[in-house]
């Protein structure tokens, strides 16, 4: 309840904007009711209080955990990539060999060059005619409203940045908003589109990123994690997915 009565004095001054004279007071009743029910439950705390506080605090743990590694690939993925406009005029410069289709390259971030494009051009040798670095942002909200869904920007040479939001009660299914989403540009074609995913093979060093214990349990949680592409229900049949070494 404490918690909470702080939440709420936070989010009624920075989101509600209101008064801070209505606030404190109303906000300091409701602060020394709490923390004198704090005080006086504090003595059961060796008495098996502590279990669902030890319970919350790995559970907090193991989520934070989680994101910062999270964060950290996508740094490491980033420091080392080209932006996306760099690389677009250097095709326009020295154009590759062109093949007939659209390739989707899925990233966490489109405004860098996907590991995945830059490995399909350097062991391939060719870009595809059409190619959309497809980044999928789960919103604060249980439903995406009609206006913010797509964010669509054309790179020009072939190339296009493309945002699709879902709220988070919804079923982030890329293939059917492909399909279904009023998306500008020539519509995807499901026969003739290619996915490409990086699949990142994660290591560990002593001297960066988080603590080790921490690292390794991050690398533990990414190799029992279910796939970006299974979630997002990306056809197996459709999806190439290429490697990338990553240390954090």
């Amino acid at each position: 309840m404490l918690i909470d009565t702080i939440l709420l004095i936070i989010l009624a001054s920075n989101r509600w904007r209101i008064s801070p004279w209505i606030i404190w007071p109303v906000g300091t009743v409701f602060l020394i009711v709490d923390t004198a029910l704090l005080s006086a439950n504090a003595e059961k705390f060796l008495e098996g209080a502590w279990f669902p506080v030890a319970l919350g605090v790995a559970a907090f743990t193991v989520m934070r955990t989680w994101r910062h590694g999270r964060d950290l690939v996508r740094e490491h993925v980033n420091r080392d990539s080209l932006r996306i406009e760099h690389f677009v005029e250097s095709v326009r410069l020295e154009p590759p060999v062109r093949v007939s289709g659209t390739a989707v390259f899925m990233t966490p971030s489109n405004e860098f060059m996907p590991p995945a494009l830059l490995h399909n051009l350097k062991h391939n040798k060719v870009l595809h005619e059409r190619n959309v670095l497809l980044s999928v942002e789960t919103l604060s909200v249980p439903r995406a409203e009609e206006g913010e869904r797509v964010a669509y920007t054309d790179l020009g040479h072939g190339f296009s940045r493309l945002n699709l939001r879902f709220g988070y009660m919804e079923d982030p299914n890329v293939p059917k908003a492909l399909k279904f989403w009023n998306i500008p540009g020539p519509p995807f074609d499901a026969m003739d589109t290619t996915f490409f995913a990086s699949r990142e093979a994660l290591s560990a060093r002593k001297d960066e990123g988080m603590a080790l214990w921490r690292d390794k349990l991050f690398l533990f949680m990414s190799r029992n994690a279910t796939p970006a592409t299974e979630y997002f229900g990306i056809p197996g049949n459709r999806l190439v997915e290429l490697g990338t070494q990553v240390v954090i």
